[in-house]
């Protein structure tokens, strides 16, 4: 048992399968930075399209059209 152990330790640390496990990492990376994207972009949505935010931003656009320079 001792030795099976020890040989997995040895080829973790210094085997071919350690690079491979790490490449596998930055594929879920990706992911969490997409998913955390895409629900940032869903919030923000939906505070945007809410009724009182939607009419701030009018009476800002109208103010700014309704400017004299």
């Amino acid at each position: 048992m001792y030795q099976a152990v020890r040989a997995r330790l040895r080829a973790l640390v210094c085997g071919k399968r350690a690079a491979r496990r790490d490449a596998g990492m930055v594929t879920s990376e990706y992911a969490v930075g997409i998913v955390a994207a895409v629900a940032f972009a869903v919030v923000l949505y939906k505070v945007i399209t809410s009724g009182a935010v939607g009419a701030e931003l009018q009476g800002i656009v109208e103010e700014a059209l309704n400017a004299r320079m």
